[in-house]
């Protein structure tokens, strides 16, 4: 996760330990792994490691706890998890010791902005580079995709997600907080774990179809799940609710509504 840095964006050292609990445990990371594991086999050519192919290196970029990146790492691909919180490292280095990966990772504590200072010059670009949500908690968002580019190898895949502003917008109007959505009162209070700028998916395409990439994939992370307010009916069938959201995941209008947005996409610089 992108922590405070010079333009203040988001410090997670206060929260690490609720997002490890309430975002990325129970049914909710569940699903957001499933949708991701899925997106990656379904576009991303996997071959048995021999003497002419060499490990991938992995960038994931504001990782946090690094749930999705450890699992290449226990592949046998070199990552690298940079990150402002130092909570968050600890909660990542925990992990990494747990899975035995301690050669496969590398732990930089640092903003995405200042990744290229912390690596020597051969270091820069990855064959791929995840972001997941980082981008919503950024004061300027926008200038985040540049900085994952510059660190994208030619043909190199990149997984950004991001949280969904109307999703945001769909269960406040589902509870009747009308008058959020008058004031356009979206962003999270101090504490919260509703981003500071929750991002509208058109504008974010937009901002990705201005730079060398090819999208392969867009899919709703949690598209309905969030909708169900009955807890005690939201865990009834937890097999069946992750393979409907995996279902409805690439499908719309779901797609839209899902709490979080994937894109899978290709650097096409030469």
């Amino acid at each position: 996760m992108v922590k405070e840095s010079s333009s203040q964006d988001r410090n997670f050292d206060d929260l690490a330990k609720r997002f490890k609990k309430n975002i990325y445990g129970g049914l909710k990371g569940d699903i957001r792994l499933a949708v991701l594991e899925r997106d990656f086999t379904d576009h991303i050519p996997v071959v048995p490691f021999g003497a002419e192919v060499r490990p991938w290196r992995v960038l994931d970029a504001g990782g946090g706890q690094g749930q999705f990146s450890l699992q290449m790492a226990r592949a046998g691909h070199q990552v690298v998890i940079c990150d402002i919180s130092a909570e968050m490292l600890k909660l990542a280095e925990e992990q990494v010791a747990a899975a035995g990966v301690q050669a496969n990772v590398q732990l930089i504590h640092c903003a995405i902005q200042d990744l290229p200072a912390q690596l020597a010059p051969h270091e820069q670009q990855f064959d791929v580079v995840i972001c997941h949500a980082v981008m919503e908690w950024m004061q300027e968002p926008f200038t985040l995709l540049p900085h994952l580019l510059h660190h994208l190898k030619p043909a190199g895949y990149l997984s950004l997600t991001f949280y969904n502003l109307h999703s945001l917008i769909y269960k406040n109007l589902l509870r009747t907080n009308f008058k959020k959505i008058i004031n356009q009162d979206f962003g999270g209070s101090k504490g919260s774990l509703t981003p500071i700028n929750p991002l509208n998916p058109q504008t974010v395409m937009e901002w990705i179809d201005a730079l060398p990439l090819v999208v392969l994939e867009q899919s709703g992370i949690r598209v309905f799940h969030d909708y169900i307010f009955n807890e005690e009916h939201r865990a009834r069938e937890p097999e069946q609710l992750l393979q409907m959201e995996l279902h409805f995941s690439r499908q719309e209008p779901y797609r839209s509504l899902g709490r979080y947005i994937h894109v899978l996409a290709r650097c096409i610089n030469d």
